[in-house]
């Protein structure tokens, strides 16, 4: 079957469309306000005409360019290019700050390779295995994975808990404006109709991360670099030495791991996994004080994650048809352009063509990341650009991609809005992260809640009886009473400090 698969693949004209959608998706990922998502709906009418393996192979090759091409404005200038990058600006940005932005740039590249191609592997040999796992996982199990995803808002915050758990539940609030997942009931409307659809995640994060740099820079004065190192960096093939590899090998698969397992999980994704797999390094580290600060840790966990989320999303796309994600949501619609069912018998009426995707989702991840290494000096440019050019034109990107996810001016205002909300948290030093799990998760717990209610009549106690939700639960609490603990031992050292 490989050998099949292969054979289908290899030849000039499948290659080059797999370069060129992973040089289309490496654009789309790493431009504010663009997506990977995007990226495929625009290109998927161009394969109408294609045989069935060239438009997948170009699909792949936007979905994993665009996953890995966040990282390039997450360290250059601060603003995830997708949901999938946030946890990347936390180091990353820093550590551009610093002078280390070829350096940081060379860790999030060669991490990305390594995430997909683990993500590729196991999504090869023990894709069936995972899948039949993951068919388990039903609204108890899928409630108690979010509530211990919350649980996480502790470790990701450095300073007062308190302002942790405010920025969280700002998050959760505004996530239910519009209409309920479950009943299409209207909230928090307030009259409004824009507001029907509530906010979409890409204008939250263009609004926190990119509107709110701009208005910052905008306050320290845009005629000056602010004191940024820009010129110094040094781009190397990994980024790390064969002693920070060795190091970084238990992060780095214990992020994968992440990145699969929630890749799997449908309706999470990789802008879930980025933020749970750093706060979980920030916790196994012995040196949490410094994630945030510019220490490669940050990048490789959350490029890890995020990019093995990707092999995660396809298992139970192509062994079950479920979509993971909107973006393997839009690649089921390829299938069905082509006539192909995917599914368990997928394996049986088109094994050439699976194996034939698995083929190109290597090669697509090994252009990946010569790509990005080659175009690396050209990307670090963009820190000599002087701001007052620079930050007009990420505000235009910004409202072009803002209106183009939904066509709606709304959108573009509401990420104002937000900008304006991320500035103030960031001046009253409310956490960012803490906002952006809540945002997201709120869905995944709401509508989980309510179907485990649908299902048990009412009761509340299917959701203390599941063994796996149990164990995440359980996980959840001793989170929580870490995060206490934290905050007490905390407290009392500046007591005892200031007497």
């Amino acid at each position: 079957m490989f050998a099949a698969g292969l054979s289908l693949v290899m030849n000039p004209f499948c290659i080059a469309l797999i370069i060129v959608g992973v040089i289309v998706g490496i654009i789309f990922g790493s431009l504010p306000g663009l997506t990977a998502t995007m990226g495929i709906a625009l290109c998927l009418p161009l394969t109408f005409s294609m045989e069935p393996i060239q438009g997948l192979s170009l699909m792949m090759g936007i979905f994993i360019g665009g996953i890995s091409g966040g990282l390039i404005s997450a360290i250059l200038i601060k603003i995830p290019g997708t949901p999938s990058s946030v946890a990347t600006t936390f180091d990353g940005g820093p550590m551009a700050d610093h002078g280390e932005a070829g350096k940081a740039l060379s860790i999030g590249v060669f991490y990305s390779f390594l995430g997909t191609l683990f993500s590729i592997v196991a999504l090869i040999f023990i894709a069936p295995s995972l899948a039949d796992f993951a068919l388990r996982f039903g609204p108890y199990e899928l409630f108690a994975i979010g509530v211990f995803s919350l649980s996480m808002v502790g470790s990701l915050v450095s300073g007062s808990v308190v302002k942790g758990l405010t920025s969280c539940v700002l998050g959760l609030l505004l996530a239910q404006v519009g209409a309920a997942p479950s009943s299409g009931a209207l909230r928090y409307t307030f009259g409004f109709h824009e507001l029907d659809a509530g906010f979409d995640i890409l204008v939250v994060l263009v609004g926190l991360f990119a509107i709110s740099e701009v208005l910052a820079s905008a306050q320290e004065g845009i005629g000056t670099n602010s004191g940024t190192i820009r010129k110094k960096y040094k781009i190397s093939l990994t980024g790390v030495t064969w002693k920070e590899f060795k190091e970084q090998s238990l992060n780095m698969i214990r992020s994968a791991l992440i990145g699969i397992g929630i890749g799997i999980l449908p309706g999470i994704g990789g802008g879930t996994s980025n933020i749970i797999a750093y706060a979980v390094a920030k916790n196994q580290s012995k040196h949490p004080e410094k994630f945030g600060t510019g220490i490669p840790d940050g990048i490789i966990t959350s490029e890890t994650s995020n990019n093995a989320s990707v092999g995660g999303a396809l298992i139970p796309l192509l062994t079950l048809g479920i979509p993971g994600d909107t973006a393997t949501a839009l690649l089921l619609g390829a299938f069905m352009i082509f006539g192909i069912t995917t599914g368990p018998m997928l394996f049986q009426t088109n094994g050439d063509l699976v194996y034939g995707i698995f083929v190109a989702t290597i090669i697509a991840t090994i252009a990946m990341y010569i790509l990005e290494l080659g175009g690396m000096r050209i990307f670090v440019k963009v820190l000599s650009v002087p701001r007052y050019i620079l930050l007009p034109i990420v505000v235009a990107l910004c409202v072009v991609g803002t209106f183009g996810n939904n066509s709606r001016v709304f959108d573009a205002f509401a990420a104002v809005l937000f900008g304006v909300v991320g500035y103030m948290m960031q001046k009253f030093e409310f956490p960012l992260p803490p906002f952006i799990l809540g945002f997201i998760l709120e869905s995944l717990i709401e509508t989980n809640l309510v179907r485990g209610l649908m299902v048990s009549g009412g009761s509340f106690l299917p959701f203390l009886s599941s063994p796996i939700g149990d164990v995440f639960l359980a996980i959840a609490v001793a989170s929580i009473v870490f995060a206490v603990r934290k905050e007490i031992k905390n407290r009392r050292k500046t007591v005892t400090a200031a007497d």
